[in-house]
C-alpha cells in the first residue's frame, strides 16, 4: 500500500518536477511567477471605492446613471487584482467581479469580467499606453442581441491614487461606440 501511495505521489509530481531541470529553466520560471512593478501598480487599487456609472443604450441619447461600490484586493500573493462590484442598473441589483493581471511572460495586461446580468465571461488583453497614461484593453464579449461575440475596447486610467476611470466601447464595422463610463473614487 505504501508503495502504491508513493507511486501515485511521484506520478502527480513528475510533470511539475520535470518542467524545469536546469538552473536557467528555474530562473525563467522564477521571473515568470514573481510579481513586479506592474503588480505593485495594480496593488494601489486595493481598498474600498464608490463609483458613478453612465451607460448609453443609444450613443446619441442621454446616459442612464447609477451608483455603487467596489472592493479591490490583490490575490494569490500579489499577482492579480480582484474587483468585486455592487450597485444597481435601471433599478435591478447588479453584482460583478473582474480580475486584472499583468502577464510577465507576454508583457501584457489581461482582464476578465463576470456579472449577474449574463452567463459568459468577457476577456480582454492590452498594454499600458504611455501617451494617454492608461491601460488599453481589447477583447470579445457575447452580445445576446447579435447572437454572437463582438469586439470591445476598455480604457483604464488612474488620475491619482484616489480616482480612476473606465471607459468601454463596442466596436461595430470598425467604429468605436462608447457605451459606458465609470468614475471610481476611493473611500
Amino acid at each position: 500500500m505504501k508503495k502504491l501511495k508513493l507511486f501515485i505521489l511521484l506520478a502527480l509530481l513528475f510533470p511539475v518536477l520535470s518542467f524545469a531541470q536546469t538552473e536557467d529553466e528555474m530562473k525563467k520560471w522564477g521571473e515568470y511567477m514573481t510579481p513586479g512593478k506592474e503588480h505593485e501598480s495594480l496593488a494601489k487599487m486595493d481598498g474600498d471605492w464608490i463609483f458613478t456609472s453612465k451607460m448609453w443604450m443609444d450613443p446619441k441619447g442621454e446616459p442612464t446613471v447609477s451608483e455603487g461600490t467596489a472592493v479591490c484586493k490583490m490575490i494569490l500573493g500579489g499577482r492579480y487584482s480582484q474587483m468585486d462590484v455592487k450597485g444597481d442598473i435601471m433599478g435591478m441589483p447588479f453584482n460583478g467581479t473582474s480580475l486584472l493581471a499583468f502577464d510577465n511572460g507576454k508583457k501584457i495586461y489581461l482582464t476578465t469580467w463576470i456579472d449577474n446580468m449574463g452567463t459568459g465571461i468577457m476577456y480582454g488583453e492590452g498594454k499600458y499606453d504611455e501617451a494617454s497614461k492608461a491601460v488599453i484593453l481589447k477583447g470579445k464579449m457575447y452580445d445576446p442581441l447579435a447572437g454572437k461575440d463582438i469586439d470591445y475596447k476598455e480604457i483604464m486610467k488612474w488620475t491619482d491614487e484616489k480616482t480612476m476611470t473606465l471607459e468601454s466601447f463596442t466596436i461595430k464595422d470598425g467604429m468605436e461606440i462608447k457605451n459606458m463610463e465609470i468614475t471610481y473614487t476611493k473611500k
